[in-house]
């Protein structure tokens, strides 16, 4: 399975794709970082980020994309960047037709060290070395897109399980309310 994991953000955008699967040995395919200038328009931006993604799936012809959900943070100016340019990576992988999976920060943490709460050189740390890496990948938004793209091909798989039992719905009704009038009886 090839992923490309995407850490959102306005001014660096972490890209990172890699192949593998539970069970098998995982490789780095490629990583970097989509930059935008401050100064630019938003629209400009986000627009460079979408003509960025594109190229990358495109180049790379992924199974899936993994984005980092948005948390809270007290910044609002940048949780609204990283929202707008997350929303970017989902539409643009959407349009293609790619899976999308969405992990918080502390999902990653937890699949890639082992603890949710790993600070970002711990993480840079087992992402090298759970690739094989000479040199930990800069910056971190690069490291984090690695991140990403590791716990999905870690947790993607269960977490398509468990999505297509809720949309079997209980014993078997086929929708995902007992009484098959729900959400689940419209797709």
């Amino acid at each position: 399975m090839l992923v490309l994991g995407v850490d959102p953000g306005l001014t660096r955008c972490g890209l990172g794709v890699v192949d593998g699967g539970p069970g098998q040995e995982t490789s780095l395919v490629e990583v970097g970082v989509l930059r935008t200038p401050a100064a630019d328009d938003i629209a400009a931006r986000l627009w460079a980020l979408e003509r960025g993604l594109v190229e990358w799936i495109d180049r790379h012809n992924p199974d899936a994309v993994a984005v980092e959900r948005v948390f809270s943070q007290a910044n609002v100016r940048t949780v609204m960047g990283t929202a707008q340019a997350g929303a970017v990576a989902i539409v643009t992988a959407a349009r293609r037709g790619l899976p999308v999976a969405l992990y918080t920060p502390s999902e990653v943490k937890a699949a890639v060290s082992g603890s949710g709460r790993a600070d970002k050189t711990q993480v840079t740390f087992m992402v090298s070395r759970l690739l094989g890496l000479s040199e930990p990948p800069r910056p971190a938004d690069a490291a984090d897109a690695l991140a990403l793209a590791l716990c999905h091909l870690w947790r993607g798989p269960a977490l398509a399980r468990m999505q297509a039992a809720a949309r079997r719905g209980p014993a078997g009704t086929g929708s995902g309310s007992p009484t098959g009038t729900g959400e689940g009886a419209r797709r």
